[in-house]
């Protein structure tokens, strides 16, 4: 009796290696894609919560008759039970430009259901359309149920999630994160889920952020990165280093020489005639007008816009007008708010009948209202003069840049049934560093 429970224990210690008290997970959930370094590239993340020593993704036009493989990553959650996930990342290159492939990931242990991708087309001149939103949680996330729908009809050619995530990614021991990418595999595992981090990634040094998402280039771990879109050059950055120094102060110059180096080759000559609409994110926003949120909205000496405010070191307001941003999304405020154009607290509108055409300063939005449990922030009024539409209204926005010149954004109201609520229409025909005039107006700091 004795040897047959030797045997037993010699076979599942051969056959069952990557068995945690007799159990085995590993199907693949939380499928989700992100654009990789090169236009004809599609990152796919995976978890597992077993071992399974194989990432692999079939994939192909009219059936799965071809495979990429790639590698997984052990991570362990900083909380009192240090849950340990599998995390899987495949990227397939040499894609065809435009092209809408079908595919499932995982392993010879278990494998996805059937999802589908489209792969960006060829050069700057075609039209991308992007959902735009920001706090979004497991709990109340009002808007998602839409944004499924719409992303599954083929609205939209990737999203851009402005931070704060789950509410939070890391709390019971990281579960509330699994189900959130749970919650949004039917949108991110379809189209492109770009991302930055908000304050509500913090913890253990924003790890769930940092292994959970999958973004190309930059420092690496999703902190900031860029990528060419169409006609377009997106840079996604970080605010939360000015606010999280305990995680260290050369996070802050290292962001920011990135930044300037971005910037800097984004507008050599030939790289901003093709895509000539800079479009920035990042989490919390320089301009706002909530009664709520004392530190970012009526703080003359905002972090993410002054910088240090001793000196104004790093002020990334200052290093975006300098390098002429187009367009900048924030969030952070459970609210929606367009702002006119504006620089260093003044108001630089392009002319009296349309602010929007060549505006002399940068465009600002706020997209933080996709819905979280902690609901909506209340504005204080009238507002501030550069507030031109405010609502705490759930919504999204959809922003479909349709050439060189022009680029729409429309903010859609879940409250409303999905009513556009405010649209904008931005038209440039110029673009470039040192192409703004605004601070040719006198100070009002």
């Amino acid at each position: 009796m004795a040897a047959f429970g030797q045997e037993i224990s010699f076979f599942l210690i051969i056959s069952g290696f990557m068995y945690t008290s007799g159990q085995f997970f590993a199907q693949p959930e939380q499928v989700h894609l992100s654009y990789g370094a090169l236009p004809d590239q599609m990152t796919i993340t995976w978890v597992t919560f077993s071992q399974t020593n194989s990432s692999v993704v079939e994939y192909g036009l009219s059936e799965l008759d071809m495979v990429a493989v790639g590698s997984s990553e052990k991570f362990m959650d900083g909380g009192a039970e240090h849950r340990v996930l599998y995390i899987h990342r495949v990227t397939i290159s040499s894609l065809t430009p435009g092209q809408k492939y079908t595919y499932h990931c995982g392993s010879k242990y278990g494998w996805s259901e059937m999802f589908t991708f489209k792969v960006m087309p060829k050069g700057p001149y075609w039209s991308p359309r992007f959902a735009v939103f920001g706090d979004m949680g497991n709990a109340n996330a009002q808007s998602l149920a839409r944004i499924q729908r719409e992303t599954q009809e083929g609205h939209f050619d990737a999203i851009l999630h402005v931070g704060d995530f789950a509410y939070d990614m890391d709390t019971d021991n990281g579960r509330v994160g699994d189900e959130f990418m749970r919650q949004i595999e039917p949108v991110a595992a379809y189209v492109p889920y770009m991302t930055c981090a908000g304050n509500h990634e913090n913890a253990y040094n924003f790890s769930n952020y940092k292994k959970r998402f999958s973004m190309p280039g930059g420092d690496g771990e999703g902190m900031f990165y860029s990528y060419d879109i169409g006609p377009a050059h997106i840079i996604a950055f970080t605010t939360e280093f000015m606010y999280y120094v305990e995680y260290g102060w050369l996070q802050i110059l290292n962001q920011y020489q990135w930044l300037e180096k971005d910037l800097q080759k984004a507008n050599l000559p030939e790289n901003r005639a093709e895509r000539p609409w800079i479009i920035t994110m990042g989490h919390r926003p320089m301009y706002c007008s909530n009664s709520d949120d004392d530190q970012m909205c009526t703080n003359i000496n905002n972090l993410v816009r002054v910088g240090i405010p001793i000196d104004h070191k790093f002020s990334l307001e200052d290093l975006f007008y300098k390098y002429g941003v187009d367009l900048q999304f924030y969030a952070h405020e459970h609210s929606y708010e367009r702002l006119w154009p504006v620089y260093n607290r003044t108001v630089c509108n392009g002319s009296s009948s349309d602010p929007y055409d060549n505006p002399r300063a940068p465009v600002h939005v706020v997209t933080g209202s996709a819905g979280c449990k902690e609901g909506e922030d209340p504005f204080f009024n009238p507002g501030f003069e550069w507030s031109a539409f405010r609502t705490s209204d759930y919504g999204y926005g959809r922003m479909t840049i349709y050439n060189h010149t022009h680029l729409y954004l429309g903010q859609v109201s879940d409250d409303k049934g999905g009513e556009v609520v405010d649209k904008m229409m931005i038209k440039k025909t110029k673009h470039g560093a040192g192409t703004y005039s605004c601070h040719l107006t006198p100070d009002k700091v």
